[in-house]
Order: C-alpha cells, then sequence, then structure tokens
C-alpha cells in the first residue's frame, strides 16, 4: 500500500501530516485453535499493548475467538501474536466456522490495514488460503527450527527504514531458522546458527505487512534494542516513521 493510502487510513492530513487521531490497535492473542503450551501469549500480548501505548497507538487485546474477527475495519493496525494450535474440529471449530475469520483478515489487508505478526504469525492461521501470501512468509512444519533459546544477537539487514541505523538486536529469545521466506519480501533481521543467516523478520511485498520473529516470552521485550525494534516497525507500518 503507498504512503498515501497509509495516512488516510489514519487520518492523518497532508501537506503537514498533523495525525489527528491516535492510531487503534488490535493485538490478537493466541487460543483455542490457535494456541499452545509453550507460549504465554496472553502475557506477550499485553506487553506488546503496552509498548504500543508509549508509542501513542490504542492497543486492545483481545483473545482469538472466531467473533474477534469481526471489526477489523475499525483498527488501524493488527498485531497477530498466536501460535499453530490444534485444527482438530472437535476442540475449536472446523476449518469452515474458521473461514469468515480469515476472509476478514484478508479485506482488512487487501483494503491498505497494517499487520504485524509477532513470532509464531509465521506458524498461525495453517486453515488460511490467505495468511503466509500477507505475512510473506511462513514456518514449514518438519523443516523450520530453533536452536535452544538463549540471549542472541540479531543483525540488522539493508537500508529498509525499519533497520536504516539500526545496531545489532540482542534479546533473550528463541532463533527461528529455516522459514520459507518469499523471494519478494524484504529481510530486515537475520540470526545466525550452524554457521547460516536465517532470515527472520522481513517486510511482506503481499500487503503493508511486517513479520517480527522475535517474542517468545516477555523476557524478549526486557531488551532495549528489541522494543526499538518493535517501535521502529510499527511507526513505518503506521506511516509515522
Amino acid at each position: 500500500m503507498d504512503r498515501g493510502r497509509a495516512l488516510a487510513r489514519l487520518g492523518r492530513r497532508e501537506p503537514r501530516g498533523r495525525l489527528l487521531t491516535r492510531p487503534r490497535a488490535l493485538v490478537l492473542t493466541g487460543r483455542g485453535r490457535y494456541e499452545d503450551p509453550w507460549h504465554d501469549h496472553a502475557a506477550t500480548s499485553h506487553v506488546v499493548a503496552s509498548l504500543l501505548g508509549e508509542q501513542g497507538v490504542d492497543a486492545q487485546v483481545r483473545s482469538a475467538f472466531p467473533d474477534a474477527f469481526g471489526d477489523l475495519e475499525a483498527f488501524d493496525l493488527l498485531v497477530v501474536n498466536a501460535g499453530r494450535g490444534r485444527s482438530d474440529a472437535a476442540f475449536d471449530g472446523d476449518d469452515a466456522a474458521w473461514a469468515p475469520a480469515h476472509e476478514a483478515v484478508r479485506v482488512f489487508a487487501a483494503g491498505g490495514g497494517a499487520l504485524l505478526g509477532l513470532h509464531q504469525a509465521a506458524n498461525t492461521f495453517a486453515d488460511s488460503p490467505h495468511w503466509a501470501g500477507i505475512l510473506g512468509g511462513r514456518w514449514v512444519p518438519g523443516t523450520s527450527m530453533h536452536p535452544p533459546q538463549d540471549v542472541a544477537t540479531f543483525t540488522p539487514v539493508g537500508d529498509h527504514p525499519v533497520v536504516a541505523g539500526l545496531g545489532p538486536v540482542v534479546a533473550d529469545d528463541e532463533r527461528y531458522c529455516l522459514l520459507d521466506v518469499a523471494p519478494t519480501s524484504t529481510v530486515l533481521l537475520t540470526a545466525h546458527h550452524d554457521g547460516v543467516d536465517h532470515p527472520v523478520a522481513w517486510v511482506s511485498a503481499g500487503a503493508r505487512a511486517v513479520y517480527d520473529g522475535l517474542g517468545h516470552g516477555v523476557e524478549s521485550y526486557a531488551s532495549p534494542s528489541r522494543r526499538e525494534l518493535l517501535r521502529r516497525e510499527v511507526g513505518w507500518l503506521l506511516g509515522t516513521r
């Protein structure tokens, strides 16, 4: 989406660019079909919402129920912080029950809505025919992996506004490896493992979307450099950077 459409969604006025209203964000947190026992999505979602508030964004946290997707048009930014979960119909509905939710995300992205996928977002919404294209890549079960969590260094790549002038990001986090990244995506950050630099954050060409593979737990957000990365991603997505 071009800058003009992004500013129009935010109620920004050119040429002065004065923000008339505070942007609104929905932080969608994993539960049911999109939760797992290894990630505290609720905790990390509330930390992210707090950091968004410090950045002047009004953030609302919702669990991923099917009806949580019904008013995405009311938000400027959708943050997806959810996991792969379980797809058995008896647990939390079948694919057909969730199809309207995934269509709502597609419509939101196609209409110029900004989207930020965090950590397991590359491994969520496996039942959506649209999600990988919107996000610009995804986790591949049986191929993608990560070494044990530790204090890791992530390296900025290129001169995209999100990472221009940003030094190494150091955080207590997981280093996702062997993700399937679309060739049209712009890599922002890599993690080094077994002699290879693996893309862990990128800008999608399929929508106004950023994927950020950091954020396994609240400890990741204790890092100033990790918080700065998030701040830059949000600023770029909302047209304020």
